[in-house]
C-alpha cells in the first residue's frame, strides 16, 4: 500500500550513469505526493557535491558507477551527511555486494526490475525510518551473512521481541508502543542488541534474526 505522506516533502537525489534510468525514476517519484527529486548525478564525484549542496533526505544509488562502487560511495555519502538515507539499486542480486553495502550503512537494497509500487513503498518506508531489503535478496543472503559467534541464545526475551519488530520494519516508536516501553528505552536496547550480535545497522540486524529463525 502506498503511504500518503502529507507532513513534509521528502527530497531524493538520483545517482545513476544511465540518463534513461534517471528519467524513469524521476517521473515515477515526482508524481507521488510527498516525494520530489531535488537533483541528479551521473557520477559519484557529482553525487558527493550534490549531497553537500542539496542535502537530500534519500539517495537512490546505482551499485555500479563508472568511478566507483556502491559500498564505498555509501560510506562517503554518510560521512558528508550522516542523516541521509541510502537505497542501493542494482540489476542483479549479489550476496557479497549486498552484505558489503549493508555494512557500509545502506538503508535499503532493491532490484531494478521490481514494480513501481514496490519501489515507491520502499522509498516511503525508508523515509519513515525503516530499513528495507527486497525479499528475494533476503532469502539469498540468509546462508551467507556472516556475524560474530554470539548466538540467539545470548539474547533475552525482550531483545528477541525487538528483533522480531525490527525484522518487520517497525520504527523505535512503534516498537515502544507494542512493548509498552519508552522510545528512548527501545533505542538504547537496539544499540545493545547490535553490539551483542556484532552488526552495524537495522538491516543487518534483520538479516541476522531472519537467519537465526531460518536455521531453527
Amino acid at each position: 500500500m502506498i503511504i500518503d505522506m502529507k507532513e513534509r516533502e521528502v527530497k531524493l537525489l538520483l545517482v545513476d550513469d544511465h540518463a534513461i534510468v534517471r528519467l524513469g525514476m524521476k517521473s515515477l517519484i515526482d508524481q507521488t505526493p510527498g516525494l520530489t527529486v531535488c537533483g541528479e548525478a551521473e557520477s559519484l564525484m557529482e553525487a558527493y557535491r550534490q549531497v553537500q549542496k542539496l542535502k537530500p533526505d534519500i539517495v537512490l544509488l546505482d551499485i555500479n558507477m563508472p568511478d566507483g562502487d556502491g559500498s564505498v560511495a555509501c560510506r562517503e555519502i554518510k560521512k558528508i551527511k550522516s542523516k541521509v538515507k541510502v537505497i542501493i539499486l542494482t540489476a542483479f542480486a549479489d550476496d557479497s555486494i549486498m552484505i558489503e553495502t549493508t555494512r557500509a550503512g545502506a538503508d535499503g537494497y532493491l532490484l531494478k526490475n521490481i514494480d513501481s509500487k514496490t519501489i515507491i513503498k520502499a522509498i516511503q518506508d525508508v523515509a519513515l525510518g525503516n530499513s528495507i531489503l527486497e525479499s528475494t535478496i533476503v532469502s539469498r543472503a540468509l546462508d551467507v551473512a556472516k556475524h560474530s559467534s554470539n548466538t540467539s541464545e545470548d539474547l533475552i526475551l525482550q531483545e528477541r521481541k525487538i528483533l522480531d519488530y525490527i525484522s518487520q520494519g517497525k520504527t523505535n516508536k512503534e516498537i515502544g508502543e507494542a512493548l509498552y516501553i519508552a522510545e528512548k528505552t527501545v533505542r538504547n536496547n537496539v544499540s545493545k542488541i547490535m553490539k551483542k550480535i556484532n552488526v552495524t545497522n537495522r538491516t543487518e540486524a534483520a538479516i541476522y534474526w531472519s537467519r537465526q529463525k531460518f536455521l531453527k
